[in-house]
């Protein structure tokens, strides 16, 4: 079965940075589109930024310069990089991957999120 660990979120003043990690494991074909995704309270869940399989990315605007995404191909993991964070980026932020775990059958799957919370 496949599973999608994150890892990284906490507590960081505003100005401060943190680091999530995302990596897949189980039995499948292969892994196309990578991404973060995050929910604050109230609000929907949003795009934060994402990754093909060639590493070409897209960020939301509210984070472009701050945020950079990246993956290992080799281990499976997805990284975002949170610079210069604000309160406003609070939030629980989600894993996504697409994966095929055949040649023809792709889902979609979720990490189960990890809090960031941007306070003093």
């Amino acid at each position: 079965q496949v599973q999608l660990a994150e890892s990284g979120g906490g507590l960081v003043q505003p100005g401060g940075s943190l680091r999530l990690s995302c990596a897949v494991s189980g039995k499948f074909f292969r892994i196309t589109n990578m991404g973060w995704y995050r929910q604050a309270p109230g609000k929907q869940r949003e795009l934060v930024a994402d990754i093909n399989s060639s590493g070409s990315s897209n960020y939301a605007d509210s984070v472009k310069g701050r945020f950079t995404i990246s993956r290992d191909n080799a281990r499976n993991t997805v990284y975002l990089q949170m610079n210069s964070l604000k309160p406003e980026d609070t939030a629980v932020y989600y894993c996504n991957a697409q994966i095929h775990t055949t040649i023809s059958l792709r889902n979609v799957y979720w990490g189960q999120g990890t809090q960031v919370t941007v306070s003093s």
